[in-house]
């Protein structure tokens, strides 16, 4: 399913995650997911879905990160920080996801697909 400009798209299920560098279960809910009108064009051209990149970002798999970005994200699973991941789309387009720090409430209310340049 693919987005359009201004369309909000939920995750139905929660799914089991893995830390990709500590093999422990992540759950990281995403809120509300947004996507900017490049990031949807970016994965229209490359014939590729957001649910694809979400997946991963969900179960701690975060893309083509630093090692040491890959490390504060691990880390921000606890902490409730901001988590940015990268990807590239099979046409190589740099796509981030950004998933919002914690409120007062202890939620993430949003997760957001995007360019860099979006940024």
């Amino acid at each position: 399913m693919l987005l359009t400009a201004g369309q909000v798209l939920t995750p139905h299920r929660k799914v089991p995650h893995m830390n990709a560098s500590e093999s422990t279960p992540v759950a990281l809910p995403l809120g509300r997911v947004f996507a900017t009108p490049g990031a949807l064009s970016a994965m229209e051209d490359s014939g590729q879905t957001p649910a694809e990149f979400l997946s991963r970002h969900a179960r701690g798999d975060w893309g083509c990160v630093s090692r040491e970005d890959g490390r504060l994200n691990d880390r921000a699973i606890d902490s409730g920080a901001r988590i940015l991941s990268a990807y590239e789309t099979r046409l190589g387009v740099r796509l981030w996801i950004i998933t919002e720090a914690e409120n007062e409430q202890g939620e993430r209310a949003h997760t957001t697909i995007l360019l860099p340049q979006d940024y």
